[in-house]
């Protein structure tokens, strides 16, 4: 829809003000539904802004774990028997310097998201 359109849908269908009690009951009982719905708006993003973060420092904290353990306990390569281990662990032992590309990805982006103008809590 146009806006145009809108303004006029919201033009022809103008309520008429009533002198009647009742009327001015029904239209703050409706405010107050529309505030609830914009609490609960707001209490969404804010929730939603939460896990966003807690997943990102989750996973930051993993990742340098894991690649802490990569450099100080490297992997003989003739322990492991199994050809298919043996191949991850040789393009992840060929990789290793690259683990900190996610790691640095991923606290960019926490650090995107808590530099907002707006405060998320």
């Amino acid at each position: 829809m146009k806006n145009k359109d809108i303004e006029s849908i919201l033009r022809d269908s103008r309520p008429q003000v009533q002198d009647n009690p009742a009327f001015l009951l029904e239209v703050q009982q409706k405010m107050r539904a529309v505030e609830g719905i914009k609490n609960e708006v707001d209490r969404q993003r804010r929730y939603g802004r939460t896990a966003l973060i807690l997943a990102l420092v989750s996973g930051l904290i993993v990742g340098a774990v894991t690649m802490s353990l990569a450099y100080l306990y490297p992997i003989d390569p003739s322990a492991i028997n199994d050809s298919i281990i043996s191949d991850i662990r040789v393009i992840v032992e060929s990789y290793k310097q690259y683990l900190l590309l996610p790691i640095a990805g991923c606290a960019i982006a926490l650090g995107l998201i808590l530099g907002r103008h707006k405060a998320f809590i």
